[in-house]
């Protein structure tokens, strides 16, 4: 059975300890977050932001906040060891680009529907004779109207 990353009975210890090739102690502030079994995890960290500093931010921290913040601390190490010069930010914009992209793609493939409807409505309309009198002119306004309301409802609605 394992308590906080640590055998009952011999004390393995965490992966700072062993990295750090020092003895484990029972109120070691890496043991819960850096388990034996998760070398890489403190490695990286350790690589990036090293052990006194992440020492340092753990026992400013309230413990309810210290998973949370080595999960971040983690995930950045990770990033900063891919791309050591933009780290997670560099991640993120490349997230955002994408996103442009593809909100870009979207507004075109939504005009191209536009515009196909528009054809479609024109074709079908070209059928019917021009207006002569009042009363036929409105209907065609409503028809026009309620094509672009239709039409405003299925493009919105994703």
């Amino acid at each position: 059975m394992k308590e906080n990353g640590r055998k009952q009975g011999a004390m393995s210890p965490c992966a700072a300890c062993k990295l750090l090739r020092r003895r484990c102690a029972q109120d070691c502030v890496f043991a819960p977050y850096f388990p034996a079994d998760e070398p890489q995890k403190f490695a990286s960290v350790h690589k990036v932001f090293g052990a006194s500093n992440v020492n340092k931010m753990l026992q400013e921290l309230a413990e309810e906040q210290r998973r949370d913040a080595v999960s971040s601390m983690v995930y950045e190490a990770n990033a900063r060891v891919r791309d050591p010069v933009y780290g997670c930010v560099g991640a993120i914009s490349s997230l955002q680009q994408q996103v442009n992209v593809l909100q870009t793609q979207l507004a075109i493939a939504q005009a191209e529907v536009v515009h196909m409807r528009m054809r479609q409505y024109n074709s079908t309309s070209s059928s019917i004779p021009p207006p002569n009198n009042n009363a036929n002119n409105n209907t065609n306004n409503n028809n026009a109207k309620s094509f672009f309301s239709n039409m405003g409802e299925s493009l919105w609605s994703c």
